[in-house]
């Protein structure tokens, strides 16, 4: 049980984060200019973003439960049942984000759904 609350707490704030992270990130826009001044100009544009803040902690947040979760289960049930995230963030891409997912996106999404699924029994 333990096992699975760990696997929530990773895909949920990976998702959260994800997320956070993208729609800041489209606010930013495309770096165009790699000089020192305007990497430095960046980083204090990124520094003042409070939701790409936000997604860092959830990241982090999603780091502790994973390396909680590989000390009390093994990598071959870590890694994959946390693919999850995976599925939600496409879900979420296509709704929240709207963004264009592919037919072949879906199809991976349910595919990794499956093994999901198949990791439950």
């Amino acid at each position: 049980m333990i096992r699975w609350l760990l696997v929530l707490g990773v895909v949920a704030s990976t998702v959260v984060g994800d997320v956070l992270q993208s729609i800041e990130m489209k606010k930013v826009g495309e770096v165009e200019d790699f000089t020192a001044s305007g990497l430095t100009r960046l980083a204090r544009t990124l520094a003042r973003r409070k939701l790409l803040i936000l997604a860092i902690f959830f990241m982090a947040i999603s780091f502790a439960c994973f390396m909680i979760l590989v000390s009390v289960a093994d990598l071959s049930f870590a890694v994959p049942a946390t693919a999850a995230s995976l599925v939600a963030e496409t879900i979420l891409a296509r709704i929240l984000l709207q963004e264009h997912v592919s037919p072949r996106r879906w199809m991976g999404a349910a595919l990794v759904a499956s093994g999901v699924v198949l990791l439950a029994f």
